[in-house]
């Protein structure tokens, strides 16, 4: 293994990982050697991951963990503190999107619901990561946008706002925290064959819309996603830093 990416000795937050791109993501930081702490809604699932970790030589740790309330989240970091004493990688990749429709005819409440999970979690999360790293001399936060960031998606109206926000706060963060040797960049993944999705991936006649502008001709693998996450957990992105890493198979250079 390059010593680049060895992730020996470090502590990893990983949200959203009962599945998909977080559960491949926090499953290649263990294989890398990071102690992995994973969150979602339900524990018997992640139990499982946990479980699967563990037989392949991984460490890792599942907490159940609402990303938008903020007691659920103060108790995932004292847990970390209580278990480990430091913090080196956080990736925030819970998100929601209850609302695929015409933008106008979007409900307030599934509007609160997608900057409550989207932007305030996040905003919660990186917070409490910061404070964490700082006295162990840096770390690296990893926060999960979206293409839809830079291209608003058809029919994804606040979904897309939120994820601009996203990268916006990644800057911001990585501006004011560099100095401490906190590294913060975002993901902007393209169209990626998970649940969260299923309204385009698993509708035959949206897929078919979608297809054409992939020049790859296809939608990608969760697995497709975690290298990037390793890069940016690892010594490789040494000096990466407020930037937004797309790994979306051409979408946004094709007409």
């Amino acid at each position: 293994m390059s010593k680049l990416f060895d992730l020996t000795g470090k502590v990893a937050i990983v949200t959203g990982a009962s599945r998909g791109i977080g559960e491949a993501s926090a499953r290649l930081l263990a294989e890398h050697g990071a102690t992995v702490v994973i969150t979602g809604r339900r524990q018997d699932a992640l139990d499982k991951i946990v479980a699967d970790i563990a037989e392949t030589g991984g460490k890792a740790l599942g907490v159940a963990c609402h990303a938008g309330n903020i007691e659920h989240m103060d108790a995932l970091f004292a847990e970390v503190e209580k278990r480990y004493g430091r913090l080196d990688v956080l990736m925030n990749n819970a998100a929601t999107n209850p609302y695929f429709g015409p933008i106008e005819d979007c409900p307030m409440d599934a509007f609160d619901k997608v900057f409550e999970v989207n932007i305030r979690g996040y905003f919660y999360m990186c917070q409490k990561a910061v404070k964490m790293m700082k006295p162990n001399g840096g770390g690296s936060i990893i926060n999960v946008a979206s293409i839809n960031a830079i291209k608003p998606g058809a029919l994804q109206g606040p979904y897309s706002m939120s994820k601009a926000a996203v990268i916006n706060m990644s800057q911001s963060f990585a501006k004011e925290n560099g100095k401490d040797g906190i590294r913060v960049n975002s993901l902007c993944p393209g169209l990626t064959d998970t649940k969260f999705a299923s309204a385009i991936t698993q509708n035959e006649d949206v897929l078919k819309a979608f297809l054409p502008v992939l020049p790859l001709g296809r939608a990608a693998q969760p697995d497709e996603m975690a290298p990037m996450v390793l890069f940016l957990a690892s010594d490789a992105s040494s000096y990466v830093s407020g930037s937004s890493m797309i790994v979306d198979g051409g979408a946004l250079v094709a007409p």
